[in-house]
């Protein structure tokens, strides 16, 4: 922590801001004073109005909000996103992404110069965004890369901005614990040259191992605010206390009974194209892995490991892949584009960023319908029926599903994938970090949904990618892979209790609470 004993003048600072959308106050009365050198974090459930708040540093606004109260920030605003995928030019590479930021630090130098310390800028950048091997990424896409590197990659992109303000939206979103606790000396680290951070975090065990002062905010206002000490040891208001109490994690699934193998992997080595120009880069291999009927598989391991390609294959969105995977003993096409219709509907896929998932120009009911209509041959109108049913049992009302997607929060638009998922009523659904990002109250929502739907009893099997060991504990058996390799298998009890791979073990000792919780 940082201990100014005179506090210095704000380098940004916010009085009295009121963002109203349709007449609805998303936040309501918020005031912030922005700190030189020191971390201010805004912790909250999803909708709570944090990122509105801190985006309003960068003066950005909802179309059409109606905003009145006093912002006033330096020209200069770094932003790390909560899904990084929305400000990461899919048709350029990251060197091409980085370079443009980079060149204007070093306009002032002879032009034979501005080449190579364009990019020491960019490698360094990376490697203070905890992307040491940056080099090896610089040729490839964003697509090609994990949400983990995506995230990392826009943190370098404000590092290289330079800005006297950084505003964090969920930096460690997707991140796995080893990452995590390194983001966290990163962000300390820029704290300590003098940058103010503004943190929008639903991860309190991040917040409370990073910032000097917290705002806790419910509905658009502030309820609490004060040291993270303070809030932890003796909160005041109702909601902190249930934030904190939200923690504990879900009850695992124990040992299910031997059943029979729905899904089946064999012999799986999966590629990595890096833009056609560096050959082929073997990403995961798997020579064994089956998934049983009603059972519940967590895929864990560091950012970068393999989970999500693993998990890409599965659904036919990865097809350069050797080996096999096998549904019901039968082979599925590796492209999801050569998949017949109950074959789509056998595995569905709940992205990490459901706000990428859904059409930003449609009402979210009606596409969550389609899936109906497309896979399962119903009609519009009994579609529509079931699509309001299972939203409704996910804890999404009929007027939030009208709205189109920017209109829901994060966990709001979550819960939308997983019934759209569900309406093909999958013999598979695999959910990629489906938790990243989430306060601690709607993430527990989100794994007692998934809970319930195992105990429903219908057979319906679960692939739970999740860089989250606490996440994990909800499966009965865990796969830990490290750099594309398949090094531990076995129930969730010996694997994340007793690990015997010294990789998980590792993993482990690096889920421990950041220093200083």
């Amino acid at each position: 922590m940082n201990d100014l004993p005179n506090r210095p003048e704000p380098v940004a600072e916010i009085t009295g801001l009121r963002v109203e959308i349709d007449g609805r106050a998303v936040v309501d009365g918020v005031s912030l004073r922005v700190l030189p050198g020191r971390v201010t974090a805004l912790v909250g459930a999803s909708g709570s109005g944090k990122t509105t708040t801190g985006l309003a540093l960068l003066g950005q606004y909802p179309p059409g909000a109606r905003v009145t109260g006093a912002v006033r920030a330096p020209a200069a605003v770094g932003h790390v996103p909560q899904h990084p995928a929305t400000v990461l030019n899919p048709a350029r590479r990251v060197s091409a992404l980085l370079d443009d930021i980079a060149r204007r630090r070093v306009r002032e130098l002879p032009r034979r110069e501005r080449r190579a310390a364009a990019r020491a800028h960019v490698l360094r950048a990376l490697a203070d965004a905890q992307l040491p091997d940056g080099a090896a990424l610089l040729g490839r896409f964003p697509h090609q890369l994990s949400g983990g590197q995506q995230q990392r990659v826009v943190l370098a992109q404000a590092l290289l901005l330079g800005a006297r303000v950084v505003v964090a939206d969920e930096p460690t979103t997707g991140q796995d614990p080893l990452t995590k606790s390194r983001i966290v000396d990163e962000l300390k680290a820029v704290a300590a040259r003098g940058i103010a951070v503004v943190l929008l975090s639903h991860d309190l065990d991040v917040v409370r191992a990073l910032a000097d002062d917290v705002l806790v905010l419910r509905a658009g206002r502030v309820v609490e605010s004060g040291p993270p000490e303070r809030l932890w040891h003796a909160p005041r208001h109702a909601w902190t206390r249930r934030l904190l109490r939200t923690r504990t994690p879900v009850a695992g699934g124990g040992v299910p009974a031997a059943r029979e193998s729905v899904l089946r992997v064999r012999e799986l080595t999966a590629f990595h194209r890096d833009g056609g120009r560096r050959g082929t880069t073997a990403a995961v291999r798997v020579p064994e892995l089956g998934l049983g009927a009603g059972e519940c598989l967590a895929v864990v391991g560091r950012s970068g490991s393999g989970k999500t390609t693993l998990a890409r294959c599965l659904a036919g969105l990865h097809r350069d892949h050797d080996g096999e995977i096998l549904l019901d003993g039968r082979a599925l096409p590796r492209s999801l584009r050569e998949r017949d219709r109950a074959q789509l509907a056998a595995v569905q896929y709940v992205f990490q960023d459901a706000h990428a998932a859904f059409d930003a120009y449609r009402p979210v009911l009606d596409q969550v319908a389609r899936t109906a209509v497309r896979l399962r041959g119903a009609d519009e109108r009994t579609a529509r029926a079931r699509a309001l049913d299972t939203l409704a049992r996910l804890g999404l009302p009929a007027d939030l599903a009208g709205r189109r997607p920017a209109r829901l929060s994060g966990g709001e638009l979550q819960r939308a994938a997983l019934a759209r998922a569900l309406l093909a009523r999958p013999r598979v659904l695999i959910c990629d970090e489906v938790t990243s990002g989430l306060d601690t109250v709607t993430r527990r929502g989100i794994l007692d949904v998934l809970a319930g739907l195992l105990r429903d009893g219908d057979g319906l099997s679960l692939v739970l990618i999740t860089h989250d060991l606490d996440t994990a504990r909800l499966a009965h058996r865990v796969a830990v892979l490290d750099a594309g390799e398949l090094v531990e298998l076995g129930s969730a009890g010996h694997v994340l209790d007793a690990p015997r791979h010294p990789f998980t073990v590792s993993l482990m000792e690096t889920t421990k609470r950041p220093a200083g919780t």
